[in-house]
């Protein structure tokens, strides 16, 4: 009797709180779901932690490709008797006056042999250094860029020191074109996007070379500790053709969308 009156008693309490076993169920539900949810956010920010450390590594290697591609091309040159300088932490590679040089006011490149010899051997270096084990896949866009010294050239039609040091931007490039060989020409090549991997550009006397009279350097023991070049070294120094390489890089949005799933 005692036992059948407990479980009638307790049977009875079951049915006048039933609620307790409803609130119980739901907080089991909710649990789960908490879990649940913690484990999907764990592993998005996981995927999205990999997305950021493949991000940083695709930099990491374009970065190499570029120094291991101007390294080599300076090798390449250096053993051909043509000095070339890398500068800029490893992102130009600059070809000095003495190299290829540029008449006061003129834009196009010297007619003698030599020079035109060294023109085309830098243009074939390029090609063959690029296009070795497709590290062109790594850049974005490779600048010729002309300069000139700070003598002001009055020539509207091309608009002044500006247009004189595109023009000799354009020279190189059309030079380069026009003596290579079908099939390794420069603007044969194109970039990780498929669009075309070299543009010029003219940068006028607004980048000078170190210690040039031109320069805000010159103060700078350490960089020029022989101080300023004179006059005549400073201007022809600047008129000269600069090679810029820049490498590919995520886009912006995709920084974007991997830091506000990682904030």
């Amino acid at each position: 009797m005692n036992t059948l009156k407990g479980r009638y008693q307790n049977h009875q309490v079951d049915e006048e709180n039933p609620y307790w076993i409803s609130f119980s169920d739901i907080m089991a539900g909710l649990l789960v779901i908490f879990v649940l949810a913690a484990v999907a956010l764990i592993l998005e920010l996981t995927q999205k932690s990999e997305q950021w450390d493949e991000a940083i590594k695709e930099i990491a290697k374009a970065e190499q490709v570029r120094k291991d591609l101007l390294r080599e091309i300076e090798q390449e040159l250096n053993a051909m008797n043509i000095p070339v300088k890398i500068s800029d932490n490893d992102t130009v590679l600059r070809i000095p006056e003495d190299v290829l040089t540029f008449a006061q006011g003129r834009f196009d490149i010297p007619g003698d042999e030599k020079s035109q010899r060294i023109a085309l051997d830098i243009g074939k270096v390029l090609f063959a250094s690029i296009t070795k084990d497709e590290r062109w896949k790594y850049l974005d866009t490779i600048f010729v860029e002309g300069h000139t010294d700070r003598v002001p050239y009055r020539n509207r039609s091309i608009k002044g020191n500006w247009g004189l040091s595109t023009f000799r931007a354009i020279s190189v490039w059309n030079y380069w074109n026009q003596t290579m060989d079908e099939g390794f020409r420069l603007d044969m090549l194109n970039n990780h996007l498929g669009k075309k991997l070299f543009s010029v550009s003219g940068y006028a006397e607004t980048r000078p070379v170190p210690c040039s009279n031109a320069g805000s350097d010159i103060n700078d023991r350490e960089l020029c500790p022989t101080g300023i070049l004179d006059e005549e070294e400073s201007l022809r120094k600047n008129r000269r053709i600069d090679i810029r390489f820049t490498v590919r890089r995520p886009a912006l949005e995709d920084y974007q969308a991997i830091k506000q799933a990682l904030d």
